[in-house]
């Protein structure tokens, strides 16, 4: 079927979105043209909102509105200990335990040498620096239990020991090939709980 333009151009933006194919594309853009005008101009809003004053944070890599964010922040964080993640969205994920009052450093990926993702893409200069300047007692490694994330996981594993800090890995109490921010907050509090040295 052959959509109006602005419809069709509603479509190929949703299909953009991971995970989202032509029908649910389709589905989303219809849904959108029955909310009420005002409603459509606050979700237009939103979106501009967020891509123009979210940034990054320049202690750990997080998402944050203001620099450093409110965790780096927060006088209640172990600063004895950094969990190092993959993406922002993990640290929701992580966060909603309620077992871990450490701080973080986001990756903003994972080593991936068929997509051209290699350590020099990651943010890691950021986080020997953290660790030469804080020597904290622990750093935790939670990329996600997939090839990527288990590349990763050992490149950082050679380049943090010789610098005498123990190392470990979350638990993998989390399904092989999953995401941190699909998993539920018992199997993330377990996946922590049970982490080991590398």
């Amino acid at each position: 079927m052959r959509y109006y333009d602005s419809l069709a151009r509603l479509i190929a933006q949703f299909q953009k979105l991971p995970g989202i194919g032509n029908k649910t594309a389709q589905r989303l853009a219809f849904f959108i043209l029955k909310m009420p005008e005002a409603e459509v101009r606050s979700f237009a809003s939103a979106l501009v909102e967020a891509r123009s004053k979210l940034l990054t944070c320049s202690r750990c890599g997080n998402m944050t509105d203001s620099d450093p964010c409110s965790i780096c922040l927060d006088p209640k964080r172990d600063n004895d200990y950094i969990c190092v993640v993959q993406e922002s969205k993990d640290i929701l994920a992580l966060e909603r335990t309620n077992e871990y009052r450490g701080q973080y450093h986001v990756l903003h990926g994972a080593i991936s040498p068929l997509d051209g993702i290699g350590p020099d893409q990651l943010n890691l200069k950021s986080l020997l620096t953290r660790v030469k300047e804080k020597a904290p007692k622990e750093i935790i490694i939670a990329t996600n239990p997939n090839v990527q994330g288990e590349a990763t996981a050992m490149y950082l594993a050679q380049i943090l020991k010789p610098l005498n800090i123990k190392v470990t890995r979350i638990a993998h109490g989390l399904p092989v090939g999953g995401d941190l921010e699909y998993a539920d907050e018992m199997t993330l509090a377990r996946a922590l709980e049970g982490r080991q040295q590398i």
